[in-house]
C-alpha cells in the first residue's frame, strides 16, 4: 500500500518547486514528478518551436517550451508544465507562472497519454484564453486537435500521414512531415 503524501498549498508548492532539481506539476495539492524527455519528444518540441517562432516574430504572441508552468486557477491551482505554450495576452507576466495561454502542446508518451487526453484535457478546457490544444503522438504521424468553438464548446479533429495542422490561434499550418521531421517511429 502507498503511503499519501502530505497536501501542500499552492504557495508551499511554488516554493518546494523553486528549490527542486526535478521538475514537479500541481494537482489537488499534491506535487508529482514529471518524467523525462527521450529524443524523439525533444525533436518533436524542437520542430513545433521552429515552425512556431518565425510566425510568432513580432506578433507580440509569446512562445515558451517544456520549462514553464501553466496555473489554472479555476481548477484549485492546478499546475502542469506543458510541452509547448504559447501567451497571446501580454498581461500574463509572470517570469515563472502563465496563466492564459491562447494554444498548448502535449506530445504523447506511453507513460503520460492517458494524462494528456484525460485529466490535462478536463482541465485546460477550464482556461478562459484557450482557442486550441494538440496532442501529438511519438509512436506514429498522428495528431489530435481540439478547438473551442463559438458557442466554448469543443470540436476534435484527428490528423495523420500527408495532413497539415492548421492552427487557428497563431494563423499557422504546419505539415505533419515538418512536426516529425528526423523522428524515427
Amino acid at each position: 500500500m502507498f503511503a499519501r503524501q502530505p497536501e501542500l498549498t499552492y504557495a508551499e508548492y511554488l516554493t518546494y518547486e523553486h528549490e527542486s532539481l526535478v521538475k514537479h506539476e500541481f494537482v489537488n495539492g499534491q506535487a508529482f514528478a514529471i518524467a523525462e524527455n527521450d529524443e524523439n519528444h525533444n525533436l518533436i518540441v524542437g520542430n513545433l518551436v521552429a515552425n512556431f517562432h518565425p510566425r510568432l516574430r513580432g506578433s507580440g504572441y509569446r512562445l515558451f517550451a517544456l520549462n514553464l508552468k501553466l496555473t489554472i486557477s479555476s481548477a484549485n491551482n492546478t499546475t502542469y508544465y506543458p510541452d509547448v505554450m504559447v501567451i497571446c495576452d501580454r498581461i500574463d507576466n509572470d517570469s515563472y507562472v502563465k496563466q492564459k495561454p491562447c494554444l498548448l502542446v502535449e506530445v504523447l508518451s506511453q507513460s503520460t497519454a492517458l494524462l494528456d487526453r484525460r485529466e490535462k484535457l478536463f482541465n485546460y478546457q477550464k482556461l478562459e484564453s484557450l482557442q486550441e490544444y494538440v496532442l501529438v503522438s511519438q509512436s506514429e504521424q498522428k495528431v489530435e486537435l481540439y478547438r473551442k468553438d463559438r458557442d466554448g464548446g469543443w470540436l476534435l479533429r484527428c490528423l495523420g500521414t500527408g495532413e497539415s495542422l492548421d492552427l487557428q490561434s497563431i494563423d499557422l499550418s504546419i505539415g505533419l512531415s515538418e512536426i516529425y521531421e528526423d523522428v524515427e517511429l
